[in-house]
C-alpha cells in the first residue's frame, strides 16, 4: 500500500462560499436556502456547465469546482460575480447571497470524484481573502490569463495562509472597464476640456517590502493635493492603482482613463531620508515632459509632497497664480509616528478583509492616540465601521452607531475643509447612523471642496436614492465613473445606473 501509485493532475480549482450564511440563515432559513437554490439553479451551474467546470462537491453554503482551463475558470467566476451583482441590486442589503471566490492552479490528488492537495487549499484560502461579492485568485492564475481576459488585477502582496508553507502572492480582480454591458450606451472616453491626469503608484525602491505602505501612501497624499486644484481632472486613486505591479504602456494607460498626462516615478526611505523620483509624461504622444528628484529628512515629508504636485502643476497649468498652488499645500499633523500610523491603516483597509479591517481599526486608533487633532484617521476609521456593517462583521450594533457617529462628528470638527474627512463622515452618518439630509449636505462640502473626489460622487449617489433622488443620484454617478474609470465599484455603479434610468 506505501508503493501504491497515486492519481495526480494539473487543475484550476474554484473554491467559493456565501458570505454571511449563518447570520442570513438566522434571520430567515427558509427563505435563504429558496435563494440559494435558485442562484444556483438559474446562475451559478448554468455557468459551470457553459465554462465546462465540475462540481466536486457541495458544503451546504459552499463549493469546490474543478476546470480543465485557468481561463475558463476565471469567466466562469467573473460572469457569476457580475450575475449576483445584478440579482442584488433590488434585494435588501441584509438579505443578499453574496458569493466569496478564489481560484488557484496546481496540481491535485485525485480520489475518486475528490480532490486534495496544496492546490486545493490554496484556493479555498484565497476564498477567505475575498471580499463578498469579490474574486480573489494566486498569481499563477494572474499570470496565465492576465493577457487572456479584459479583467483589472489588484495586487494584495504575500499572504501568509493557514497549512502553507510558503507565503501566496494574492491578486483581486477589478470588475472589467471595456467590454461592458449591451445595456450602456456610454460614448469611449474623451480628454476632458482641462489638464487631465492620472498619478501611477510609485515603484518601493526602499529594499524593503515592508516599505510599500509609505510608497503608496505619497502617491495618494499627492493625488489628494492635486485633486483640490478646480482647474484640473484627477483619476481617482482606486484607478490608477489598477496598474500596481505591472509595467505598463503610458499611452495605454492615457486611452484607458482617458487623461492626457501621467505622473509616475519611484520613493527611497533609508533610515531618516526620503528620495522621490518623479517624471511626468504626456500620453498622447508619450514625450516627457520633465523629470526631477526630491529629497530630504523624514521630517520634511509634506514639503516634498507639495513639491511633488507643485511641480507637476506648474508643468500642466503654467497659467496658475502661485497663490493657487499654494493653497493644496498642507500639512496634516506635525506627528510622524501618528501619520506612520494612518498610512499603515490606509495600507490595510485596502486589502478589503476582515482582519486587515481591524487591523486597521487599530492603527487608525493609535494615530488617533498621538494626536487627537488629526482628522483623517478619524475618517477613515468611520470607513472601517462602514466596511463592518455592509459585511455584516458587526458585534455591537448600539455600541458601533455610537462610536461612528462620534468619529465622524469629531472628523467634521477637525476637517473642516477636508474633502476626505467630509466625506465619509457624511456617509457614515447616512449608512451607518441613519442621518441621510445630514450626511447628504456633508458629501455636498466635500465636493465644493474637492469636485475631483471620485469616492464622493459615488457616495453622494448611494445616499441620492436613499433619499429618494434617483436623477442626482445618476448624475453622481456618472462623474463617479468617470473620475475613476477602472474603479473596483464601477460595475455596482454602472449596475445601480442603468436600473435607475429604467426606472424614471
Amino acid at each position: 500500500m506505501a508503493n501504491e501509485r497515486v492519481e495526480r493532475r494539473l487543475a484550476a480549482i474554484l473554491a467559493a462560499d456565501v458570505a454571511g450564511y449563518s447570520r442570513l440563515m438566522g434571520a430567515d432559513e427558509e427563505g435563504t436556502l429558496a435563494q440559494l437554490k435558485a442562484c444556483r439553479r438559474e446562475l451559478v451551474d448554468p455557468k459551470i456547465t457553459e465554462f465546462r467546470g465540475r462540481i466536486v462537491k457541495t458544503t451546504g453554503d459552499g463549493m469546490l469546482v474543478e476546470f480543465s482551463s485557468v481561463v475558463d475558470a476565471v469567466r466562469c467566476a467573473d460572469e457569476v460575480q457580475h450575475g449576483m451583482a445584478e440579482r442584488n441590486l433590488e434585494v435588501p442589503s441584509d438579505r443578499r447571497i453574496e458569493f466569496r471566490v478564489g481560484i488557484n492552479l496546481g496540481d491535485i490528488i485525485i480520489d475518486g470524484d475528490d480532490i486534495y492537495g496544496d492546490g486545493v487549499n490554496i484556493a479555498a484560502r484565497l476564498e477567505n481573502l475575498a471580499e463578498p461579492g469579490g474574486l480573489c485568485v494566486s498569481r499563477v492564475v494572474r499570470d496565465q490569463v492576465r493577457d487572456k481576459l479584459d479583467l483589472t488585477f489588484e495586487d494584495m502582496g504575500e499572504r501568509q495562509v493557514k497549512n502553507i508553507a510558503r507565503p501566496v502572492r494574492v491578486f483581486r480582480i477589478a470588475p472589467p472597464v471595456t467590454g461592458r454591458p449591451a445595456a450602456s450606451t456610454e460614448p469611449a472616453l474623451v480628454l476632458p476640456d482641462k489638464p487631465s491626469i492620472a498619478v501611477l503608484p510609485f515603484a518601493n525602491l526602499s529594499g524593503d517590502p515592508e516599505q510599500e505602505y509609505f510608497a503608496d501612501g505619497m502617491v495618494d497624499e499627492i493625488i489628494t493635493a492635486l485633486s483640490h486644484m478646480h482647474c484640473l481632472f484627477v483619476i481617482a486613486r482606486n484607478s490608477s492603482f489598477a496598474y500596481k505591479g505591472m509595467a505598463v504602456d503610458v499611452k495605454q494607460v492615457g486611452r484607458e482613463l482617458g487623461v492626457r498626462y501621467v505622473l509616475e516615478g519611484s520613493v527611497r526611505k533609508a533610515a531618516n531620508r526620503v528620495r522621490m523620483i518623479g517624471q511626468l509624461i504626456d500620453a498622447t504622444t508619450g514625450a516627457h515632459i520633465w523629470a526631477d528628484r526630491f529629497e530630504g529628512e523624514l521630517d520634511d515629508i509634506f514639503d516634498l509632497q507639495d513639491q511633488v504636485a507643485a511641480s507637476v502643476v506648474g508643468a500642466i497649468a503654467p497659467e496658475l497664480e502661485l497663490a493657487e498652488i499654494e493653497r493644496i499645500k498642507r500639512k496634516p499633523t506635525a506627528d510622524l509616528d501618528a501619520y506612520d500610523c494612518y498610512l499603515r491603516g490606509t495600507a490595510s483597509v485596502y486589502l478589503w478583509t476582515r482582519e486587515t479591517n481591524e487591523e486597521a481599526l487599530r492603527l487608525f486608533y493609535k494615530a488617533i492616540e498621538l494626536d487627537p487633532d488629526f482628522a483623517a484617521p478619524y475618517a477613515f476609521a468611520t470607513w472601517c465601521y462602514c466596511f463592518r456593517k455592509s459585511n455584516s462583521w458587526v458585534i455591537d450594533n448600539e455600541q458601533e452607531i455610537a462610536e461612528t457617529s462620534r468619529l465622524a462628528r469629531r472628523a467634521v470638527e477637525l476637517g473642516k475643509d477636508d474633502a476626505f474627512a467630509l466625506c465619509w463622515a457624511g456617509y457614515s452618518l447616512a449608512y451607518v447612523v441613519g442621518e441621510l439630509d445630514y450626511g447628504a449636505t456633508l458629501i455636498d462640502r466635500a465636493l465644493q471642496s474637492n469636485p475631483n473626489l471620485a469616492r464622493a460622487w459615488n457616495l453622494s449617489g448611494w445616499v441620492r436614492i436613499w433619499l429618494g433622488e434617483p436623477e442626482v443620484a445618476i448624475e453622481h454617478l456618472a462623474r463617479a465613473m468617470r473620475l475613476s474609470p477602472l474603479d473596483p465599484a464601477f460595475h455596482s455603479m454602472q449596475t445601480a445606473t442603468s436600473f435607475l434610468r429604467r426606472a424614471l
